[in-house]
């Protein structure tokens, strides 16, 4: 299937003379992915002050109104730090919104319009760009995606457990960078960080990039010391060979 007809904007010659995918950290789950002239995003979510249980802590580094002109959002589950319903509503008609088959029906009561839904290992296309839905294990239905585009294949894992699909998809795929929680709660809502060293061990990518870093719990009590950083010693402890690079909000790696 491919969803690319429509008036998608372009990006400039510039990036497309440059043949890279450029990946940019907007805030917790939300990342922009740019390459072959297309625009992606994931987990849109720009609240900073909705939930009584958990608080941001830094907004997103760009505004919800300047991420409206991209050519496909993709959506790993529906829980409330990864879909906001005013980016919906304000996204135009034609922009497709890739989430779990089994979800389309909460997702469009959540105000997504042109939803698109997805079962693990079906893949869309988005010019030159591809993205395939791969298997998740979380609280509620979820999948992540892996894009490729320019020769190069990243994983987004959105919310999930360790588990032993991430094998099948790091033969797969051969993955160049995989974005990844490496955070948890003390009601672990994702992989902490020996679980993200045991998921980066059958995955194998290149660069690990962790995410889901823009929340805690306002209750002290509900949080751990778990970090981005303990992953990495932890990562290197194991003898992996996957690099670990941390983006703030607002930073931008290439590949």
């Amino acid at each position: 299937m491919d969803l690319t007809s429509g008036p998608y904007p372009q990006l400039d010659s510039e990036h497309d003379e440059r043949g890279q995918m450029e990946i940019t950290i907007v805030g917790h789950s939300t990342v922009l992915i740019e390459s072959e002239g297309q625009r992606i995003i994931t987990d849109p979510f720009f609240r900073t002050s909705w939930n009584p249980a958990y608080r941001r802590l830094t907004p997103p580094a760009r505004a919800m109104d300047t991420l409206l002109d991209v050519n496909a959002v993709l959506v790993s589950h529906n829980h409330w730090d990864h879909i906001d319903g005013r980016y919906f509503r304000s996204l135009p008609q034609t922009v497709p919104v890739i989430v779990p088959r089994k979800m389309v029906w909460l997702s469009k009561l959540q105000g997504i319009r042109n939803c698109v839904g997805v079962a693990p290992w079906d893949s869309r296309d988005f010019g030159k760009i591809k993205v395939t839905a791969v298997p998740a294990h979380h609280l509620i239905v979820t999948v992540g995606f892996v894009i490729e585009a320019e020769g190069k294949r990243v994983y987004f894992a959105g919310d999930t457990y360790h588990g032993s699909f991430m094998r099948e998809i790091g033969v797969r795929f051969k993955l160049d960078a995989a974005l990844m929680p490496v955070t948890t709660f003390r009601i672990p809502m994702t992989m902490g960080e020996r679980s993200a060293v045991r998921a980066a061990a059958d995955l194998s990518p290149k660069v690990v990039i962790p995410i889901h870093l823009g929340i805690e719990p306002r209750s002290p009590l509900l949080r751990t010391k778990h970090s981005p950083a303990g992953f990495k010693q932890r990562l290197q402890a194991a003898g992996l060979n996957s690099d670990v690079v941390i983006l703030k909000e607002g930073a931008r790696w290439s590949c």
